[in-house]
C-alpha cells in the first residue's frame, strides 16, 4: 500500500546550485502504525519549517543488530533551503520529533516507535565535537553526538534503497563512491521491500 510517491530525483550537481544546503533524513518505526507514525514525523519536520523536497517510497525492512522485534517501515526525506538549519539544529529538531512521538529508548536497537536520523548534510565529515565546534562555533556545549556521513550507513540497505531513489549519484563524503554503487555491494535479498 504506497502511502507516500516520490516525484523527482535529484542530481547532486542540482542541489549544490539550487540551495546553499541540504542534508538526507532517514525514518523508521516498527510499533503501532507504522504509516502513520512515518506520517506524523513528516508533518511535525513541516511544522518545523524544515523545506522537503521529496520523499522516498517507503520500505518495508528486517531488522539488523537486535532480531528480536518486529519488521521496520523505513524511508528516507530529502530537505534542502538557503537558511536550512545547521546539523546540530537539525538533529535536535528531529530529536525533539522523536520525543513528541513518544520515543522511548528501552533497548538499545530494539523497537521504537519512530526514529529520525541525519544521514548526511552538504558534504560534511563530522567525526566528533572538536569537528563540529570549528566549523559551527555556536554548537559549543551541543551534548549530543553527532557523526556525519551517519555511521554504517553505508552498509544499510534500509538507508541506502531509499536514498538511492533520491539522489543516486550523490557522493558519500568520506568513501567518495556514489550511494547507486555502495547499494549494489550489498545482498539485500527479502530485506528490503518496497511497502
Amino acid at each position: 500500500m504506497p502511502v507516500i510517491k516520490n516525484t523527482q530525483v535529484f542530481s547532486p550537481e542540482f542541489l549544490q546550485s539550487n540551495y546553499k544546503h541540504w542534508a538526507a533524513i532517514g525514518l523508521g518505526t516498527n510499533l503501532g502504525d507504522r504509516a502513520a507514525n512515518l506520517l506524523r514525523a513528516i508533518s511535525l519536520l513541516i511544522k518545523a519549517k524544515i523545506n522537503i523536497l521529496t520523499v522516498s517510497d517507503i520500505y518495508e525492512t528486517a531488522p539488523e543488530d537486535y532480531l528480536n522485534q518486529g519488521a521496520f517501515l523505513n524511508m528516507v526525506v530529502l530537505v534542502a533551503s538557503d537558511d536550512l538549519l545547521p546539523p546540530h539544529k537539525l538533529l535536535q529538531v528531529c530529536l525533539d520529533i522523536e520525543i513528541q512521538l513518544k520515543r522511548e529508548r528501552v533497548i538499545e536497537k530494539g523497537p521504537r516507535i519512530i526514529d529520525l536520523d541525519l544521514l548526511i548534510y552538504d558534504s560534511l565529515v563530522i567525526k566528533n565535537a572538536t569537528d563540529l565546534t570549528l566549523r559551527y562555533p555556536d554548537s559549543l556545549g551541543f551534548s549530543l553526538e553527532l557523526t556525519l556521513p551517519h555511521p554504517r550507513m553505508h552498509e544499510r540497505g534500509f538507508v541506502l534503497v531509499p536514498l538511492v531513489e533520491l539522489t543516486p549519484q550523490a557522493l558519500h563524503p568520506i568513501l567518495g563512491v556514489n550511494y547507486q554503487t555502495l547499494l549494489e555491494k550489498l545482498d539485500l535479498t527479502g530485506k528490503v521491500i518496497r511497502y
